[in-house]
């Protein structure tokens, strides 16, 4: 007997187009989380909801006594399953491609398992009552879900050979210090609010055990070693004449590095503004998606010709 997945890949084949589709809403998804995630810190709406999975011990959902605070913080968790159901979309259309690529299923599987991670995380952070320790693992979690999609959303446009080195070792090996680097920014980034102002709740909440601004001084050390590396990067490929996809890709990290850099410079010297913080968190998660697709414009997987033709796109009507 067939599973569900089988039995829906039996009766459809996603064309490339609905494929790339489906990954990208899990990426756009990744990021509005992680934007509504911040929002929820910072309108104070942390615990606007009292417990998890319930909104209350009464009730599921957000109560007319817990007023806007209660309903950011519930809205923020109705969008997970949003999230989830675009999981679920790129799950079905990676298991119902001809044939089947099972190394791309199982990206959507492990994007499934991050979600639960995640939601697990996230009500712990509920229970412990924000503290920075879970509210940075909630954070770091929601960014590897953004790693997996971003991943995913690039292997819809590639086949299954082995990758092929499109720049020489030493430029890739750049491009991991690029990217190590900037995972280290992102981590660096949750003891600067793990330490500061925005604590997700009016109450009194436990920060992390340091000086915000110190904290803040080597977090932008870290961001700028990132734009020393990508200002490297973007001479290097020139210097060996890499592909023109794989040169737009170092160009767009260093504007969005650019504009990142100065939300960043004006939030700290204007006593960080909850709107300036939030535009830095969603410039956080565009530095991320453009970090990780420069480092994959470095390899090739060229496409294999579909041995079944997958149903395709309806053309739009013509009068």
């Amino acid at each position: 007997m067939l599973n569900p997945l089988a039995s829906i890949a039996q009766r459809w084949t996603p064309s490339p187009r609905t494929l790339r589709r489906a990954a990208l809403s899990v990426v756009v998804m990744s990021v509005v989380i992680i934007v509504t995630g911040g929002t929820v810190r910072l309108t104070g709406s942390g615990l606007g909801c009292d417990t998890w999975p319930k909104c209350t011990d009464d009730s599921l959902f957000a109560t007319p006594e817990q007023g806007l605070h209660g309903a950011i913080e519930f809205g923020n968790r109705l969008l997970t399953y949003v999230l989830s159901a675009a999981v679920g979309w790129a799950i079905v259309a990676a298991r119902s491609t001809k044939p089947w690529r099972r190394g791309l299923t199982r990206l959507g599987w492990a994007q499934f398992w991050v979600v639960v991670l995640n939601a697990v995380l996230g009500g712990i952070t509920v229970r412990l009552e924000l503290n920075p320790w879970t509210v940075a693992a909630h954070f770091v979690a929601a960014n590897l879900l953004l790693t997996v999609a971003v991943i995913t959303w690039q292997r819809t446009r590639e086949g299954d050979t082995a990758p092929r080195p499109r720049v020489p070792g030493p430029v890739r090996k750049l491009s991991w210090a690029i990217t190590g680097v900037s995972a280290l920014l992102i981590v660096l980034g949750t003891g600067v609010t793990g330490s500061g102002k925005h604590a997700g709740d009016s109450s009194e909440v436990p920060r992390m055990p340091w000086d915000w601004t110190a904290a803040a001084h080597v977090h932008a050390i870290a961001a700028w070693v990132v734009c020393a590396l990508a200002v490297a990067m973007w001479l290097v490929l020139r210097v060996v004449d890499a592909p023109d996809d794989t040169r737009a890709r170092a160009r767009d990290l260093l504007l969005v590095l650019l504009a990142q850099g100065a939300i960043g410079y004006v939030q700290y010297f204007t006593g960080v503004p909850e709107l300036l913080v939030g535009l830095h968190m969603l410039g956080s998660s565009l530095m991320w998606i453009a970090v990780l697709r420069l480092a994959l414009s470095l390899r090739e997987r060229p496409l294999a010709a579909p041995e079944i033709p997958a149903q395709a796109d309806p053309e739009p009507a013509t009068v």
